[in-house]
């Protein structure tokens, strides 16, 4: 997967004006864009689509303190009109392109990305890979922003609105593994972008042919293979953790890949102010 990313970012340097297809050029790669996208933004720590503006918009600035004009320069990169590259230009570098022009700066560098897989004295990560027919999770869903770090206030209240009886409605319900409470991540931007919108579903797993009550939301996963991370350790941070290193770890050194699908957190045990805990995460995965 390193040397996929590091393909990716040569070839996005090579034509850095032109309109990139990242799922067909993931395709010849040998991957998908979907599994490429979340792991660039895991390891760049941005989006493609971001890393794309940056690069183009530090290109752009020698450019920009010449005498050539801004829609060549602007078409160069691949906007349509000056208004749109100075909004990007500004949105990167803090000041505008004619600031730029005058003053010679101030201006932001981004360099060209180069990903490396470095394991110094790493932890070992409890994984199991597990293969499940289509399940069905069902629950109370709720559009929420991606955060990467810290607790998601957003869910928090999503999980606060519901009450103490309807929790133990949904145990009742709870019909096949990943067993008891869940809390799952669906439609999940493929970039991973920070502030980008997701469902959060807090519910349970049941059996792909049972019915749904009426009152209840229902995502459906698909049959396949899982891979399972154990975590154990401060809440949230521990879990967090594991998402990273999912990205940084296991994923580069193991032959499988992402597939569409929800994410799953089952948590087994915790302490009574969820200060810490023991969780599962669940990612569907395929063959690479």
């Amino acid at each position: 997967m390193i040397e996929i990313l590091n393909r990716l970012v040569d070839v996005i340097e090579k034509h850095i004006g032109e309109d990139i297809d990242i799922d067909a050029l993931a395709a010849q790669m040998g991957t998908t864009g979907y599994h490429a996208r979340r792991m660039f933004s895991s390891l760049a720590g941005v989006p493609v689509s971001e890393y794309v503006r940056r690069r183009r918009m530090a290109l752009a600035a020698a450019d920009v303190v010449g005498d050539e004009d801004y829609l060549t320069i602007a078409v160069r990169y691949g906007y349509g009109s000056t208004e749109a590259f100075g909004r990007a230009f500004r949105a990167v570098h803090g000041v505008s392109h004619g600031d730029v022009r005058r003053d010679g700066g101030p201006l932001r560098n981004y360099p060209q990305l180069r990903f490396r897989l470095t394991v110094e004295g790493s932890d070992p990560m409890d994984a199991r890979i597990i293969e499940r027919p289509a399940f069905r999770l069902i629950g109370h869903a709720a559009r929420v922003p991606l955060i990467h770090e810290g607790i998601n206030s957003h869910i928090q209240q999503h999980i606060a609105s519901l009450p103490a009886t309807e929790h133990e409605r949904l145990k009742q319900l709870s019909g096949t593994s990943p067993a008891g409470l869940l809390q799952v991540s669906a439609d999940v931007d493929p970039d991973y972008a920070q502030g980008s919108e997701l469902t959060y579903l807090h519910g349970v797993a049941v059996d792909a042919d049972s019915d749904v009550p009426d009152d209840l939301d229902a995502i459906e996963a698909e049959g396949g293979s899982w891979v399972v991370f154990r975590t154990v350790g401060e809440h949230p941070s521990a879990l967090q953790s594991a998402y990273a290193a999912s990205a940084t770890e296991w994923f580069p050194s193991n032959p499988w890949r992402l597939r569409p699908g929800p994410s799953i957190v089952a948590v087994l045990e915790r302490a009574a102010d969820f200060s810490s805990a023991t969780c599962e995460l669940w990612f569907p995965i395929e063959r690479a």
